[in-house]
């Protein structure tokens, strides 16, 4: 069998890897796939791999509820997957030499893409600013607690503690660097692991919880490809502590009485000629950053059960906490959902604070954007932006509970209108 030239090349570096790892991101995010031995891994380029097509309807424990006919009532096909060009890397925490590659499925015949692929439906959004003459560029940010391995007697987790530290493990310590230095061989390795894997991984800091940490990852103008580099940071960090006898969770509230766990997206738009459009030393800049605030204002609620997807989410919303309860917008304040940080210019942007460090990133971006779009195509008109303390009272309209807020999914013909007029309701029903 002919030896496809990425993984010859790869192979060559990496003469000792003994698997590979077809890998690709259910509706949690969780990886999934199949493991293929070194000697056969040059059919996964030839014929790619299958399995079934409705694995990313699975929920958060792996259960197949025939939503939309896709499980039992289809006969559950088979989708073919193959490998997606540059994506082989290695797999610096495995005990055994493994490498790792993501797929992505094939179309259905006659298809564009499957319905109910977050990845597919990402890239149908982004395409879609084709239309405007922009581009995304964007940034994820993902928080995430140490776990210790172990359970209380009534079955639950402890934020793990560092191996020369006397505080608590409860301790709040943000920005603390001897936080970061109690954490320094955990926190590098997960660096060199984004560095061994092409994941653009920039500066650590140490947030509110005991043992609670984010990762900034580079900005792309690829949301796609940003969105994926986010999901491989979450199996690089939980790979990274496994082996280090500890568990890493992105769970939007871990502890009742300790900070949430956020994944806040930094998105701008650049024109054809790759100049920032909400930059404010231009005719229009302010102007078309509040369409895009504005668009984000018009569709959020519709949208927060991806930015919120299970019942725990939910745990995060609380007044006074830095997290969104409201739909406001303001300049260099935290409080708000929709914050336009320092840095203006070519630098300026949005930053979106809503989504808990669980949620699915393809559909959170997919979500912001189909925001973006909306204001922009439609010329709406933002509210005032909020000076103070904005997250002091929670707006009633924001659905802030699961149920209510996939009722409000499920009846929204602007989410349907960007993900598919199948997708809202099948999402709500899983």
């Amino acid at each position: 069998m002919n030896v496809p030239a990425e993984l010859a090349a790869y192979l060559a570096k990496h003469p000792e890897t003994r698997f590979v790892d077809a890998v690709l991101y259910d509706l949690c995010g969780t990886a999934i796939g199949k493991r293929v031995p070194v000697r056969d891994a040059a059919k996964l380029w030839s014929g790619g791999v299958a399995f079934c097509a409705g694995i990313t309807t699975l929920d958060a424990l792996g259960a197949c509820w025939d939503v939309n006919g896709i499980g039992f009532s289809d006969g559950d096909p088979d989708a073919t997957s193959y490998p997606l060009p540059g994506t082989l890397v290695p797999v610096p925490w495995a005990e055994v030499p493994t490498a790792q590659v993501q797929i992505a499925p094939t179309p259905p015949e006659g298809a564009s893409h499957w319905w109910f692929d977050p990845r597919a439906i990402l890239g149908n959004v982004v395409a879609r600013f084709a239309e405007l003459g922009l581009k995304p560029v964007v940034a994820n940010e993902l928080e995430f607690y140490f776990v210790d391995p172990k359970r209380d007697d009534k079955g639950r987790i402890s934020p793990a503690l560092p191996a020369r530290s006397g505080r608590a493990a409860e301790a709040p310590r943000v920005l603390a660097f001897d936080k970061l230095d109690e954490w320094a061989s955990l926190l590098a390795e997960i660096d060199a692991a984004c560095v061994a894997q092409g994941v653009p991984a920039g500066a650590a800091t140490a947030e509110y919880g005991g043992a609670q940490f984010e990762v900034n990852l580079g900005h792309l103008d690829d949301p796609v490809l940003a969105c994926d580099h986010a999901l491989m940071l979450r199996r690089i960090v939980k790979g990274v502590a496994a082996r280090h006898g500890l568990e890493a969770t992105f769970m939007s509230k871990p502890f009742a009485d300790q900070s949430g766990s956020g994944l806040h997206v930094h998105a701008s738009l650049v024109n054809s000629e790759g100049r920032n459009v909400f930059d404010e030393t231009t005719p229009d800049g302010d102007r078309l950053l509040g369409h895009a605030i504005a668009g984000l204002q018009a569709t959020t609620y519709d949208a927060m059960a991806f930015f919120a997807p299970n019942i725990n989410a939910y745990r995060r919303f609380a007044a006074n906490q830095f997290v969104p309860v409201n739909t406001s917008w303001g300049i260099n304040n935290r409080s708000v959902s929709f914050r336009v940080p320092m840095g203006g210019g070519k630098a300026r942007r949005i930053e979106h604070r809503i989504a808990g460090a669980d949620a699915n990133p393809y559909l959170v971006m997919a979500a912001m954007l189909a925001g973006f779009h909306y204001g922009l195509a439609n010329q709406l008109t933002p509210t005032p932006p909020s000076t103070g303390n904005a997250g002091e009272e929670a707006d009633p309209e924001m659905p802030l509970r699961l149920w209510t807020a996939l009722d409000r999914l499920e009846g929204s013909t602007l989410m349907a209108e960007y993900f598919g007029p199948r997708y809202p309701a099948a999402y709500a029903a899983i």
